[in-house]
């Protein structure tokens, strides 16, 4: 199976909230070329864990959310390879992009080594060409 669309977690939370830019991520989700790297899982259900202290989730709807992401993505681990490409990536990047953390690196990284390109609307990512950026 061929990974060309690798989903950050800013496009899976706009279409789970199924906004405008959800609407957009969504080709590249339910594309059969989509996957997703087990660290976006981390950071969703950190997420969704959060709207559920704030009421605005239950646990129930989480594993759905989650086992969603499972079913309809491929998901891709972290490897040696890609954990050691991250960290240098990770120190180039930090001095160019406000904010660029060691999650970023990784799910930039894993697009790298997989060819395909990182399907999101966070502003670290703007300008980078292993992109297509979501939000205008």
């Amino acid at each position: 199976m061929s990974c060309k669309y690798i989903i950050d977690a800013y496009a899976w939370i706009e279409y789970f909230k199924a906004t405008k830019l959800g609407a957009i991520a969504r080709e590249y989700i339910e594309s059969e070329y989509s996957a997703t790297p087990t660290i976006v899982v981390s950071e969703i259900s950190r997420k969704l864990q959060k709207e559920i202290a704030l009421v605005n989730e239950t646990e129930n709807g989480r594993k759905k959310r989650l086992e969603f992401i499972k079913a309809t993505t491929r998901i891709l681990d972290l490897d040696f390879d890609i954990a050691a490409e991250a960290g240098k990536t990770n120190q180039d990047l930090k001095e160019k992009a406000n904010g660029w953390g060691l999650a970023d690196s990784i799910i930039l990284c894993t697009a790298r080594s997989v060819k395909g390109k990182v399907v999101t609307g966070d502003e670290h990512f703007r300008d980078l060409q292993e992109v297509i950026f979501i939000k205008q």
